[in-house]
């Protein structure tokens, strides 16, 4: 069975510079924007692993899934 890495992210409406910003406490210096929701998860897709990888969470032969679960708050 492969090993599994889950990580939460928040996302809020920020309604002055219209758009998503998303932090994510279980992935260190995880902070970003986006116009959508749907360019948001995009970005966190590969944002997520460069900073598990950076932040040594996980190694560079790590073989095992990583998933986040997007909150959303407008």
């Amino acid at each position: 069975m492969k090993q599994q890495i889950s990580c939460r992210v928040e996302a809020f409406w920020d309604s002055e510079a219209e758009v998503w910003v998303a932090i994510g406490e279980d992935v260190p210096g995880l902070a970003t924007e986006a116009d959508t929701i749907e360019s948001l998860t995009q970005k966190l897709r590969q944002m997520i692993p460069e900073l598990m990888l950076l932040n040594g969470i996980v190694s560079s032969d790590y073989a095992g899934e990583l998933e986040f679960q997007l909150t959303t708050h407008r």
